[in-house]
């Protein structure tokens, strides 16, 4: 079999250097999730990768390997997503960052890829990016076995969200130190069913995300926030 015959979908999460002109590079593929792959000459000038390799770019890849770290073969972009920039490109390098941070190497995730697509595609256009963005990780929590367990959960009564144990507490009333972590049950209703319609309801998914992914990450800063920060 040829490489063109085992070509796999993917998009780039991450690069960093290696050696003296290559790259180790993070994908995102379809099939196999999470892929790390040593791309030879990625930093030469000349290289014709460095055009191709770029995140957001849609692509098709082929490598090989044993090893948890393989070596990229063919790389070549399959059309433009279009531009991401300013906030849309910030959005864009946070969700990056979560899928290099919390997939699982070489775990497929199919229907993520798809959501991923979405998201890049919310993100281009520029409409309701930050509802996009909320869905995204609502659903990348279910994909990687995160889901929240809001099945249970009644729409009159008062939750707090416990990380640790993953799990709501409804109580009666809202302590203030702890109201960060408070949710009314119709509010986590609406990001079950991914409803971001009104400022409340962002807010509150907002806060809901934050909790989940900070305790999924070891409350490790994620570097994308501080662009956030300096805007």
């Amino acid at each position: 079999m040829s490489p063109r015959d085992s070509m796999q979908a993917a998009y780039v999460l991450h690069s960093r250097p290696y050696l003296e002109t290559s790259g180790i590079v993070d994908l995102f593929t379809l099939e196999q999730g999470k892929v790390s792959v040593v791309a030879k000459g990625l930093r030469r000038p000349t290289s014709k990768l460095r055009g191709v390799m770029q995140p957001f770019v849609p692509l098709h890849v082929h490598w090989r390997g044993k090893q948890p770290l393989k070596s990229l073969l063919v790389a070549e972009a399959t059309g433009l997503n279009g531009i991401i920039q300013g906030s849309a490109l910030m959005c864009g390098l946070y969700i990056n960052e979560l899928l290099q941070r919390l997939l699982v190497p070489h775990e497929p995730v199919p229907r993520l890829y798809v959501y991923y697509q979405y998201v890049l595609n919310a993100l281009v256009a520029g409409d309701d990016m930050e509802g996009a963005l909320r869905t995204f990780e609502h659903k990348l929590l279910s994909e990687i076995g995160y889901a929240l367990p809001i099945d249970t959960v009644l729409a009159n009564q008062l939750y707090y969200f416990d990380p640790p144990s993953w799990s709501f507490e409804a109580v009666t009333r809202i302590d203030e130190d702890l109201r960060h972590s408070a949710f009314s049950g119709q509010q986590l209703l609406d990001i079950a069913d991914d409803c971001y319609e009104t400022p409340a309801q962002r807010s509150a998914a907002k806060r809901l995300m934050r909790l989940a992914i900070d305790h999924l990450t070891a409350d490790r800063p994620l570097q994308s926030r501080r662009l956030f920060k300096k805007q």
